[in-house]
């Protein structure tokens, strides 16, 4: 379980093909601090297990379906992370729950620039709208996010000077993909409504 609230704009130093899945090498930077194997660590939103430790460099299997499912399939070298370790129990919770099991990858549709601060719309998939609501909130590649503005097959979100710099989002243009998971309290709701 995650906060959404990024530690560390990690950098990937390596990918290579492991089986049918990859290998990613990321420069953890203060993250790889604590890091122990097996630890569960978000990035951009996706929850991967360390499989490897080497000084800021952890190691982290990615299967098919986690690169057909995210947009950890599009890494390479350089490529910029956002990082979060999983919660502690007594852990302040400071964005909202992320599970960090990513719903769908959306992308960039457009970015509307005031100064430091900018309005995001995201397309999404058919029906991940059903699971969002204004002023509610997503994870958009693993940082905690309220929504804005909620269409059938779009979102927007308003950003501040400070996420825009210390996450991926502030590099983010046009057409790029980002990991969604939308509220867990709103999939639970739709679950039970599907079923009644």
């Amino acid at each position: 379980m995650f906060a959404g609230l990024v530690e560390h704009l990690g950098r990937v130093v390596s990918v290579a093909v492991d089986g049918p899945g990859r290998r990613i090498v990321v420069d953890a930077g203060p993250v790889a601090a604590d890091a122990e194997m097996g630890a569960s660590i978000a990035n951009n939103g996706c929850c991967l297990t360390v499989v490897g430790i080497d000084g800021t460099h952890l190691s982290f299997d990615a299967g098919p379906e986690t690169l057909k499912k995210t947009n950890l399939g599009g890494f390479e070298v350089d490529t910029p992370v956002n990082l979060e370790r999983s919660l502690k129990l007594g852990d302040r919770l400071g964005g909202h729950f992320v599970t960090g099991h990513v719903d769908a990858v959306g992308h960039l549709d457009e970015r509307l620039d005031d100064e430091d601060w900018s309005t995001f719309w995201f397309r999404i998939p058919d029906g991940l709208a059903r699971q969002m609501a204004g002023k509610g909130s997503i994870a958009v590649d693993g940082v905690s996010l309220t929504l804005v503005d909620v269409e059938p097959n779009r979102f927007s979100v308003a950003l501040i000077p400070h996420t825009l710099a210390v996450t991926t989002l502030g590099r983010l243009q046009p057409g790029d993909p980002v990991n969604l998971e939308t509220d867990l309290l709103a999939k639970y709701v739709q679950q039970q409504l599907a079923m009644g």
